[in-house]
């Protein structure tokens, strides 16, 4: 079994490898990541894992985040101090929530647990999430935040901070209500899906905007509306007929 462990506290990351040679000692420890931009660099350049271990708060962010924009389907045992990510954490692959500091014994239960779950199709942990959705009104875990570089870092964007995103010749940016442009991953078609609909709608091929960047609309020929766009101004952004009728029904929510 391959563990990848994600700690940005050395005394921790030690404390996890000493438990595991007792809980685990056929394990191979395959790489230590102390923050967001080492993980990311971990799995841009490795198989994913059997295992991983994670802290959730990293030096440089949520390792919720990387682990959500990566597309990690590994399990995770999250072994952390704080207990305010649970319900985010199990839509996340997850086996455990260990508080800090890891007990031995809580350990070899999640391993116990984990070697239950990852046999055939895991419909036990099937079962696991769907309780945990039905725990949250059956809400869809929609997009809360962009993992974005800048520079030589990664940042994470609120999407409360999202002024609009616009597709460019297969590139799809995200411009800040600050007026800052990055890069991200996701295609519109999937960022349509993962995005809160009460917030954002996909106003074309090219756009998703939230409400509150929409400063102006009118009609406009052969029965399409005109949007103007905050920070956008300048762009002809346009409704097509066919979607008229599902814009205004969304600005009448």
């Amino acid at each position: 079994m391959n563990i990848l462990i994600l700690e940005d506290e050395q005394a921790a990351a030690i404390r996890l490898q000493q438990l595991l040679k007792e809980v685990a000692p056929t394990a191979t420890i395959v790489g230590i990541a102390e923050s967001i931009q080492d993980a990311a660099d971990w799995f841009a350049q490795h198989d994913q894992p059997d295992l991983i271990l994670s802290d959730i708060q990293l030096a440089d962010g949520l390792s919720l985040d990387i682990l959500r924009q990566t597309g990690i389907t590994a399990p995770v045992i999250f072994t952390t101090a704080y207990d305010a990510y649970t319900l985010s954490a199990f839509k996340l692959n997850s086996v455990d929530y260990l508080l800090k500091p890891v007990d031995k014994d809580e350990l070899k239960a999640a391993f116990d647990k984990y070697h239950t779950l990852y046999r055939k199709d895991d419909l036990v942990h099937q079962k696991m999430l769907d309780l945990f959705k039905h725990m949250a009104g059956n809400r869809p875990p929609y997009k809360s935040r962009f993992l974005v570089r800048q520079g030589e870092r990664l940042i994470t964007i609120p999407v409360s901070d999202v002024a609009f995103l616009k597709a460019d010749d297969k590139v799809v940016f995200l411009y800040t209500t600050k007026g800052q442009k990055h890069i991200i991953d996701e295609p519109l078609d999937e960022l349509e899906t993962i995005l809160d609909p009460a917030l954002f709608f996909r106003i074309n091929r090219t756009y998703i905007a939230p409400l509150d960047s929409i400063e102006k609309i009118s009609n406009h020929f052969n029965g399409r509306l005109k949007i103007t766009l905050h920070l956008a101004a300048d762009d002809d952004v346009f409704v097509s007929r066919a979607r008229v009728a599902d814009f205004k029904k969304w600005l009448g929510k």
